[in-house]
């Protein structure tokens, strides 16, 4: 089995519970999704330039970088043929730690039983902003644990308060993790606060994306 990788990489974790701890990228072609704000467009273009790897390639390049944290995300990986085989072999490696950035559309249930260590996810919600909503796998917000995320990008306080009915008709805040992540330069931050404080939202974290302030936002490998 092959996999179409368009970045591998080693770096600092811009978002979710490890933000700012070494982490290796492992960047898949391709998506079933074409969310507005998307800032890697260029990953799921037809043409998108990839290397052919193994799930050994892959897990032997995540070893030669010493690295334990591993982030897998695209594009969309769970959309990759036969994802499955990867993701038993890296389960099998006691010296990392994978997580899965998926896209929200794509059901996570038959990776749940993954062993001996099962990957966590950073499930992303698209609000209206996206365009993408009604591709949203529901069910997915009833199979999350303390080990994973649910992300929400929020582009307007018309998606803040989408995602706030969201989190509560699925009690997310209290069986999950839940990051509010703004739209990069649509939103200012502070206005999330000041939404946060004024719904007294316990329980939800506010992410900025680290590597758009370390790097040029458009900066590539990082």
């Amino acid at each position: 089995m092959e996999y179409n990788v368009v970045e591998k990489f080693a770096s600092i974790n811009g978002e979710g519970a490890k933000t700012g701890q070494l982490a290796v990228f492992i960047r898949f072609a391709g998506c079933n999704l074409s969310c507005s704000y998307c800032d890697t467009k260029w990953a799921n273009e037809a043409d998108v330039k990839a290397e052919k790897m193994s799930a050994q390639d892959i897990h032997e390049y995540i070893q030669s970088t010493g690295i334990s944290n591993v982030t897998l995300t695209g594009g969309e990986p769970l959309n990759q043929y036969g994802i499955m085989e990867l993701l038993q072999r890296l389960a099998e490696d006691s010296s990392i730690d994978v997580e899965i950035e998926t896209n929200g559309s794509i059901d996570i249930e038959p990776f749940l039983n993954i062993s001996p260590r099962r990957p966590s996810f950073t499930l992303d919600y698209k609000l209206g902003s996206s365009g993408m909503e009604s591709y949203m796998d529901i069910e997915n917000l009833t199979c999350v644990s303390k080990r994973d995320a649910v992300k929400f990008v929020v582009g307007s306080f018309d998606d803040i308060d989408r995602a706030k009915d969201v989190i509560e008709e699925y009690e997310l805040d209290k069986k999950t993790r839940v990051y509010f992540s703004p739209v990069f330069g649509e939103i200012d931050p502070v206005e999330i606060v000041e939404y946060m404080k004024s719904h007294y939202m316990n329980g939800v974290s506010l992410q900025l994306q680290l590597h758009k302030f370390i790097w040029d936002s458009d900066k590539r490998g990082v």
